[in-house]
């Protein structure tokens, strides 16, 4: 809901006319990209948990300082992260406000000192997620015909949008009937890029969906032109990391709720448990690319068979199954080989 139009409704309680900038609804699956510097909250008013899985870029050229993330919070004063790394380091991000003289901040908002002296929160040590006493009442906008239309499609912008308050900032990768790859019998992928989504051109950002089913497994890959950060959602699978010099960097378990990253060049290969598997990944490029090592659209299928033969020093007739054993493409369904004929 834009601040033009919330000018012209009223709330009868308060007398006053509310101004804020567009609200928008989101759901289970949407990507949302924000720009540097841009203000942000996020309110729940379903009647089930919202799970929110965040990725900053501190090598983007809007941040000038250092390669340190850092955010600035308006309510409270005591909030705490934790920082991978060794020794586990520990952040305090507080209010903003806290800093300020509470006579400037009086002159600033034009207010009496007790109200600006009640900004700082000194003595609030709720964190960075609060539970509203009663359910927020704020004009937020309903769904148009058109705009549900559309949001159900996931029809893309035309990529003439020039403002945060009307551009697209959000997709949904968790619609079936979305996914890029698909195969019936091993599971989908679903990506966002700036193809999609123009506003990731400018954060230098995109995103991958993945569901593996029961012990399907993602085609051994490497990432082309970015750096991967996996954060596992449902289920448990096997997954292995290679660097550039053939030296395994991790071969493990993974489940629900872990992350892990694959560098830029490092190949991957993934496995789903018996209950599948499911992730979101964040890749440091708006055109995030890899390359298979099998299947189908791998660059094994390009190779002439003697190359093969001769590079692995074997047979020709190996050297072909390596080729063409494996016919499908990405996701690769369990213990099903696609036979190949001369």
């Amino acid at each position: 809901q834009s601040q033009e139009e919330s000018q012209q409704q009223q709330d009868p309680r308060q007398g006053f006319r509310d101004q804020h900038q567009k609200i928008r609804k989101v759901r289970e699956g949407d990507v949302i990209a924000l720009p540097a510097g841009v203000a942000d909250w996020f309110y729940n008013d379903a009647q089930t948990p919202l799970v929110l899985v965040q990725i900053m870029d501190t090598s983007n050229p809007a941040n000038q300082l250092d390669n340190n993330f850092r955010v600035s919070h308006r309510g409270e004063s005591q909030s705490q992260s934790r920082r991978g790394g060794s020794g586990g380091q520990e952040q305090r991000s507080g209010n903003i406000f806290q800093g300020f003289d509470e006579q400037f901040l009086a002159e600033a908002f034009n207010v009496d000192t007790d109200l600006a002296r009640r900004m700082k929160n000194e003595n609030d040590n709720r964190g960075v997620i609060v539970r509203v006493e009663d359910r927020l009442q704020f004009l937020t906008p309903e769904f148009s015909e058109e705009e549900r239309s559309e949001y159900q499609r996931g029809r893309p912008a035309n990529g003439v949008e020039e403002t945060f308050c009307s551009a697209r900032l959000k997709q949904n990768i968790n619609d079936p009937s979305r996914a890029d790859v698909y195969n019936p019998r091993a599971g989908r992928i679903t990506s966002v890029n700036s193809h999609n989504l123009p506003i990731l051109r400018s954060l230098r950002l995109s995103a991958q969906k993945g569901h593996l089913y029961q012990n399907a497994i993602m085609a051994p890959h490497w990432n082309i032109n970015a750096h991967s950060i996996c954060y596992f959602t449902r289920g448990t699978g096997r997954v292995q990391i290679v660097d550039e010099n053939g030296r395994s960097v991790f071969d493990g378990e993974v489940r629900e709720g872990q992350i892990l990253t694959a560098p830029h060049n490092f190949a991957v290969v993934k496995r789903a448990g018996g209950e599948g598997l499911e992730w979101v990944a964040f890749k440091t490029n708006d055109q995030a690319k890899i390359s298979q090592l099998a299947g189908r659209v791998s660059s094994m299928r390009a190779f002439p068979e003697e190359v093969i033969a001769n590079s692995f020093q074997v047979s020709r007739e190996e050297a072909r199954r390596l080729k063409f054993n494996r016919d499908e493409v990405t996701l690769f369904s369990p213990g099903s080989r696609s036979q190949y004929r001369a």
